[in-house]
């Protein structure tokens, strides 16, 4: 098999990934851009790569998952509107496609996982793709990661039943934290925008992620 698959990454193919993320009311010129040039299918699994540029969610090994680019899209856009951020933290690193995603709009991202085994397949992916304005943590996500604050973007990849009060703590004023909140079947994806000791919530509709859960592993 042709590692680089070019049946399956072809232009074609992404760019019908592209049409139906515009449809879908994506519309930020730049996280189009991103999601036309990250190849998705070096962050799943081989057997899968086939699928890699569906509009789903896929999954990655140890009960975690690549999110659908839709929502990838959707949670960078929120996150990268202006004013873009100049440093993000990212909870939940997983494969590292979002991560991929934003740090070619962002100036720094800092992104923390909590299993060791994800971040250790991330970290040469990353690299890779010459990206070299990512930082990597093997940590609780609860915690955050108080060392880089604040963050003018904070993006959680996996849903808590209630906001982390650390990640408030962390985002710098004006900031905006992305976070899906909720048991599964029922999360919401929320946009919290800190105005001095206010934490303003605005839905951006229904999601599906896998827990956050605490701890390291």
């Amino acid at each position: 098999m042709d590692h680089n698959g070019i049946g399956m990454t072809s232009a074609r193919t992404r760019e019908r990934l592209i049409q139906r993320l515009k449809e879908q009311g994506i519309s930020d010129p730049r996280v189009l851009e991103r999601i036309r040039n990250v190849p998705r299918h070096l962050f799943v699994d081989e057997a899968l790569a086939s699928r890699a540029y569906e509009d789903t969610a896929l999954p990655i090994g140890l009960g975690q998952t690549i999110s659908q680019p839709w929502v990838v899209a959707r949670m960078t856009e929120a996150i990268v509107a202006e004013p873009t951020p100049e440093k993000v933290l990212e909870i939940g690193t997983g494969c590292g496609y979002q991560t991929a995603v934003l740090a070619g709009i962002v100036g720094q991202v800092y992104s923390i996982e909590r299993l060791a085994p994800l971040l250790r397949r991330a970290r040469p992916l990353l690299r890779s793709l010459d990206l070299y304005n990512v930082h990597l943590r093997h940590g609780d996500g609860w915690q955050g990661w108080p060392k880089h604050a604040p963050y003018g973007g904070i993006i959680v990849t996996a849903a808590p039943d209630q906001v982390p009060q650390a990640l408030l703590e962390q985002l710098d004023d004006g900031g905006r934290l992305v976070i899906p909140v909720g048991p599964r079947g029922a999360q919401e994806l929320l946009q919290i925008t800190r105005h001095g000791e206010q934490f303003e919530r605005r839905s951006l509709g229904l999601v599906s992620f896998v827990p956050l859960l605490g701890g390291t592993a």
